[in-house]
């Protein structure tokens, strides 16, 4: 009985709260921040659909070929030479882990 309790909690929370299934320590709040973030900060460069613009696509497509540890790097130090700027300071590893792990599932496409 616990177990199937267990489970429907989680389906529940999976339709209210995509993102929850997603999350490690991140409180549900601080997460849409985040997705807000990713929305209109990234998307103001990345496109509103994050499809490309100034910036390259962010599609969990054309990601899979890269690991989470480099894209992490690439939000926290920023890309010289170019108008990515570095994010260390402002998000700390454990947000900026769970902002590749929403890119990279494509969780941004049904928000």
């Amino acid at each position: 009985m616990f177990i199937k309790t267990l489970i429907g909690s989680l389906f529940v929370q999976t339709l209210i709260f995509p993102c929850a299934v997603i999350a490690t320590d991140i409180p549900n709040d601080r997460q849409q921040e985040l997705l807000h973030l990713i929305k209109h900060d990234c998307g103001s460069c990345h496109g509103m659909t994050l499809k490309g613009g100034l910036g390259t696509s962010l599609t969990p497509e054309k990601l899979k070929d890269k690991s989470p540890e480099a894209l992490s790097s690439i939000i926290m130090n920023g890309v010289k030479g170019t108008p990515m700027p570095p994010w260390k300071g402002i998000l700390d590893k454990q947000e900026v882990s769970w902002m590749v792990k929403q890119l990279k599932t494509g969780i941004l496409e049904s928000n």
